[in-house]
């Protein structure tokens, strides 16, 4: 059974003390002062892409006066920066501070290159699921910021106002409605896409990883079994051999094309498509289940990692948790890169924007994209399966191949 992880912008439920977390590889623990520390002649370099710059810039530039310290940005391509971290940190030439995904975590941690946060009585303003995210075998190694996930975008104009809350009901109402097609979701063409298929997967109970009874993802691969076979037969239902309704001619744009065009009546996407249809009157909801359980998509996060070679780590860790941890940082962040807020109180405030709050329901049973370094070893077989599933292979069969093959690459 996967454990479900809660997201609750809406109801936030306790608050989460994460409090004298030990250092990663070198630099010991670090922890947040009450007030400004003594910075003067100490330098923070921080490794920001373009569009979260100007947001980290003004947080800096009040750190800087109120501290003495020097902060330098480096603008760098987002796509680069993992790599480059891991590279460049233990040759001395890496920065203090970088912007990052949670799913990068497993790896960082495994490189030795991320030193512990320790955000004291600040946890208790974000998401649970944020710091879930950015928590490797019980310690925190990020400030999070934002999170994302997809979710079901439905035409108001050919299927009305109601959400679906199952795939039946779902692939009716868009039959029903005259639209070309009653669904379309990206399967990234011949590619495969089994990030934007799992809520559908997981209503089956079919997770990627096993997780522990803490939350935390195991390296068992937890997509065998009965509810692995069910999954894969429903898709292989759904595709060329049974009802055509997925099918891998459909890469990204054109999901987004048919969408957006009025072909298709609903869809799965995240809020970075929603600028694709500016032709659509849309509602967003949580994906309907398909194998009867609750779908729950996986759940990215971003945030601010601190280097473990870092020589200032008190240094940093004050500048994330007090200048870069407070509402006017993260309204700051939100604004240059609207994505759902990690920061509480935020999140729910922006909810009232009815698609972020669509997207935010859609988390609410979502699960954190696992960050284990061997999730690395996952997406070339598993899109692959799905792709070959939906072009007719025997599903099972197909399927079974793919898990027996993980378990061999993943030592299971």
């Amino acid at each position: 059974m996967r454990k479900k992880i809660v997201f609750g912008a809406l109801a936030f439920a306790s608050a989460v003390v994460l409090a004298g977390c030990s250092s990663g590889s070198g630099g010991g623990t670090t922890e947040p002062s009450e007030t400004a520390i003594d910075g003067t002649g100490q330098e923070l370099t921080i490794w920001v892409d373009a569009n979260r710059k100007p947001a980290v810039e003004a947080a800096a530039a009040s750190f800087e006066e109120e501290t003495g310290a020097t902060v330098t940005l480096v603008e760098k391509n987002f796509e680069d920066m993992r790599a480059d971290f891991i590279s460049q940190v233990p040759t001395g030439d890496g920065p203090d501070i970088t912007v990052g995904a949670h799913d990068w975590l497993g790896a960082l941690v495994a490189a030795g290159v991320v030193n512990t946060v320790d955000l004291g009585d600040k946890a208790s303003e974000f998401e649970q699921v944020a710091l879930d995210a950015m928590t490797y075998d019980g310690q925190l190694y990020a400030l999070p910021y934002s999170l994302e996930t997809v979710a079901l975008i439905q035409n108001t104009d050919l299927v009305g106002d109601t959400a679906p809350t199952t795939w039946d009901e779902m692939i009716q109402m868009g039959t029903d409605s005259g639209a070309e097609r009653p669904f379309v979701i990206n399967t990234g063409g011949q590619t495969g896409d089994a990030y934007t298929m799992y809520g559908f997967q997981t209503s089956y109970d079919a997770p990627v990883f096993v997780q522990d009874d803490t939350g935390s993802y195991t390296t068992e691969v937890g997509m065998g079994g009965e509810a692995g076979d069910a999954f894969a037969t429903w898709l292989g239902s759904q595709g060329k051999s049974g009802t055509g309704v997925i099918s891998t001619t459909i890469d990204y744009d054109t999901n987004n094309e048919l969408f957006n065009t009025g072909k298709a009546a609903f869809t799965v996407q995240g809020p970075w498509a929603i600028a694709s249809y500016p032709d659509v009157n849309l509602k967003v909801s949580a994906i309907p289940s398909a194998g009867g359980e609750a779908a729950a998509p996986f759940v990215g996060v971003q945030g601010f990692y601190i280097s473990s070679q870092s020589e200032n780590t008190l240094l940093a860790n004050e500048f994330l948790v007090n200048y870069l941890g407070t509402e006017e940082a993260q309204r700051a962040l939100y604004d240059a890169d609207p994505r759902i807020p990690a920061w509480s109180t935020l999140a729910t405030e922006v909810a009232s924007d009815p698609v972020i709050a669509g997207f935010l329901e859609s988390s609410k049973n979502g699960v954190p994209m696992p960050s284990i370094p061997e999730m690395g070893s996952v997406w070339d077989l598993w899109n692959a399966a799905q792709v070959q599933i939906i072009d007719g292979a025997d599903p099972t069969a197909t399927w079974n191949k793919m898990v027996d093959d993980l378990n061999a690459s993943l030592g299971g």
